[in-house]
């Protein structure tokens, strides 16, 4: 059970905000969006959520950025991150690399494109 626990889900993308967001208030969660790192940040800082679904590739701040520096500050280091990533698909296209993402802190992560039901089983075993 979600116990309403709250998850923001972070992405550049409406349509996959929109639907994710959709399948966890199904599931019981209670959902904040932010479409990049920065808008990210301050939703965070006012609604301290359980968990974040946060994508890599965003404006203005990266999923990398962000995860690093959640996990660094006490404050935000107990957040749940699961990283969403189309970055094994697009790494020789981007500034993006596959060591970043082993060195970025997150606590999971699904590649995209997500498969909504594998992203609820992922999400689920990380707020057990």
């Amino acid at each position: 059970m979600s116990d309403n626990k709250l998850i923001l889900v972070v992405d550049d993308d409406p349509d996959l905000v929109e639907s994710v967001g959709m399948k966890l208030e199904s599931e019981g969660y209670k959902v904040a969006k932010a479409y990049d790192g920065v808008e990210a940040e301050e939703k965070i800082k006012e609604e301290k959520p359980a968990l974040i679904v946060l994508d890599v590739m965003m404006p203005r701040k990266n999923g990398y950025e962000l995860c690093t520096q959640l996990k660094e500050a006490s404050e935000t280091e107990d957040i749940v991150v699961i990283l969403l990533t189309a970055v094994a698909d697009a790494v020789s296209s981007t500034s993006y690399t596959h060591m970043d993402g082993k060195n970025t802190p997150a606590d999971d992560y699904i590649a995209k494109p997500i498969d909504l039901d594998d992203l609820m089983a992922i999400i689920k075993e990380n707020l057990e």
